[in-house]
């Protein structure tokens, strides 16, 4: 149980990570394409203080999209045992896709703003599947 929980955890900050990342980066690209100039030194500074700020509301949010999904789809893999090479990344990219499209839905606000268009959104899920993917390489059970 408790190498699960590390599994967990492990990918609740990657799928976090990246995502926050991600946002990062398209914030950063967007002043460029508007003239501003980014160096690396801003690039790692901004990613560095956006990495801490989004740790209080963005983190919390990831972990119960997570707590929610990856035992959905461990449930749905005894039922189904050949989605588990996909079951749970697939498991983490709708976490992070629901929790920004009900956000929208429910707030009307998107606080990630990278996930305002459908490239930032689809960005979004795919680190929401990277994490989901590396919780299941940490899995003890792994096949």
């Amino acid at each position: 149980m408790v190498r699960v929980l590390i599994a967990y955890l492990v990918g609740v900050l990657a799928a976090y990570a990246a995502a926050a990342v991600a946002q990062t980066q398209s914030m950063l690209a967007n002043l460029q394409a508007m003239g501003v100039d980014v160096t690396l030194g801003d690039r790692l500074a901004a990613t560095g203080h956006d990495l801490m700020g989004l740790a209080t509301l963005f983190l919390p949010m990831i972990a119960a999209g997570f707590a929610i999904a990856l035992p959905v789809a461990a449930g749905i893999i005894r039922v189904l045992p050949r989605w588990r090479p996909v079951g749970y990344a697939l498991a983490g990219g709708v976490a992070l896709l629901a929790i920004h499209l009900l956000l929208q839905l429910a707030f009307n606000i998107t606080p990630i703003s990278a996930a305002r268009t459908a490239l930032g959104l689809t960005v979004q899920a795919l680190c929401g599947a990277f994490g989901g993917w590396l919780f299941l390489q940490c899995l003890p059970d792994r096949e």
